[in-house]
């Protein structure tokens, strides 16, 4: 392939640019990811490298099960954060277990719809989901994970200032390969920065190496130096006491333990589902295809459901479609699934080598949030994209409600004091009513849910999902990327 192919179109097969630059791409996916993947451990106190196995083998699983068509990567959930919180609420590991049993029930709800999907037809689900509700929810997504990158850029705008530039100077006016791996040149770049003040001026304060003493620029974190030093090259990624079938062998099962993790926790499964739905409709807006028809959204709400079931059970979080590489597809505009795939082969071997996931995870906090910065902001982009490309009509006070509605309550919840909405469960426990779980709604989840609502019941609805996938690309204006010399015949 040219160079010109390669700076003005889409590439839809990654083979035809070489194995070199095909494994540098599977490379910049898990860089993209790697950071929000390795958080949600961080965060809970699951294992980073069973994190790390089973984001790769659900991946590998969710592509198998959408016939390899779909270039989504699979990494750990934020939304159950919250479950984990309630379960677990220090991280102990002797609790983790029953809170990974909630959640590996949550993705078996996916299984469900699929189901429903199957049997009824994707369009009685999809009326739900029209382009008014799954654009404001796309862009919903991108600025309710914006504070964490603001934040980690925080910690050294310096480095995350050069981060970004990097990837604007490298997708703008960058050449060839340069032009579709800005995000691995930004994390390469930016990390050589903080090596050479690290070595040059770095003084370790409070835990970080920081630039000549000054706690408003960190670079490395002195801990993660110290643990690439003491880690192992080789070592098993998953310990039977974190699954969850030591809860069953133990015999210290916790019966009351284990059905408030359900109730508390399935319930947010509602919630995710309906950001698969926005993800694979932000993938599809990127690729330009319509993937909730072909191979169909019963097909990746089973992949996104068997992974999070599957890893939960060997105590690693919940998995769900990323959306800091669907960030990276917009960039690069490479769509072929296989790069993807190669991504989470990536995953899997630094899984069993605890010596690598350290050095993955000694990338400084500053590089993470400058990378983060942009992939967030592309993702709301997309969701701009796909109202903008469905021509939805804000001349309608019906349409313009509910964008406002999603957009307010997804990012006034997410930064409001509480940070979420909860709803108490009540019972009758001894004759006195009593408060037995409480169910925990991200603002994602409450804009996503009353958008749903409000879409169904408000009158002047003109939205009809075509389930031929032909006919949707037609109505919605996509072209397919042919060939050049074919473009030139025709």
């Amino acid at each position: 392939m040219s160079k010109s192919s390669l700076q003005d179109g889409a590439v839809y097969d990654a083979k035809s640019l070489g194995a070199g630059r095909v494994i540098v791409l599977g490379f910049q996916h898990m860089f993209a990811m790697f950071g929000s993947t390795i958080l949600v451990p961080a965060l809970t106190g699951l294992s980073v490298s069973a994190t790390l196995l089973f984001a790769g083998l659900g991946t590998l699983l969710f592509h198998l099960l959408s016939k390899r068509k779909v270039p989504a990567f699979l990494g750990s959930s934020f939304a159950f954060l919250a479950g984990y919180f309630a379960i677990a609420p220090n991280g102990e590991r002797e609790l983790l277990p029953y809170a990974c049993f909630g959640v590996a029930l949550a993705g078996l709800v996916y299984l469900i719809l699929a189901a429903l999907i199957k049997a009824f037809g994707v369009n009685r689900v999809m009326k739900f989901f029209p382009p008014i509700v799954t654009g404001p929810i796309i862009i919903a997504i991108g600025l309710c994970l914006s504070g964490t990158a603001i934040n980690s850029c925080s910690t050294n705008w310096l480095v995350a200032v050069v981060a970004i530039l990097i990837i604007v100077i490298c997708n703008i006016w960058g050449k060839g390969m340069v032009k579709i791996i800005p995000i691995l040149l930004g994390v390469v770049g930016a990390c050589l920065l903080c090596v050479i003040l690290t070595v040059a001026c770095g003084q370790p304060v409070e835990g970080y190496y920081t630039l000549a003493g000054d706690p408003n620029f960190q670079l490395f974190s002195v801990a993660s130096i110290e643990n690439i030093k003491n880690a192992p090259w080789v070592g098993l990624p998953v310990q039977y006491q974190d699954t969850v079938f030591n809860i069953f062998t133990s015999g210290k099962m916790d019966t009351g333990l284990l059905i408030t993790a359900i109730f508390t926790i399935v319930p947010i499964s509602l919630a995710t589902i309906v950001e698969h739905i926005g993800d694979i409709s932000a993938i599809s807006s990127t690729v330009g295809s319509n993937f909730i028809a072909d191979p169909g959204l019963h097909r990746t709400l089973m992949g996104d459901g068997l992974a999070t079931t599957l890893a939960s059970l060997f105590g690693a979080p919940a998995n769900t479609t990323y959306g800091e590489n669907t960030g990276v597809l917009t960039l690069s505009k490479v769509f072929d699934p296989f790069v993807i795939r190669l991504a989470a082969l990536f995953a899997i071997c630094f899984s069993i080598s605890p010596k690598l996931a350290a050095c993955i995870s000694a990338i400084p906090t500053p590089v993470v949030g400058g990378i983060s910065l942009v992939l967030y902001g592309m993702i709301s982009a997309v969701g701009v994209r796909n109202i903008v490309e469905n021509k939805i009509d804000f001349g309608k006070a019906r349409n313009v409600i509910i964008a406002a509605i999603i957009l307010v309550l997804s990012i006034g919840v997410t930064y409001s004091a509480a940070g979420s909405i909860v709803i108490p469960v009540k019972a009758i426990v001894d004759g006195v009513w009593t408060v037995v779980f409480k169910i925990s709604l991200s603002g994602l989840a409450i804009g996503s849910l009353t958008g749903i609502i409000l879409n169904a019941v408000l009158p002047g609805k003109d939205y009809v999902f075509e389930d031929n996938q032909k006919a949707a690309q037609a109505k919605e204006g996509i072209i397919q990327s042919e060939p050049i010399e074919k473009k030139k015949k025709s």
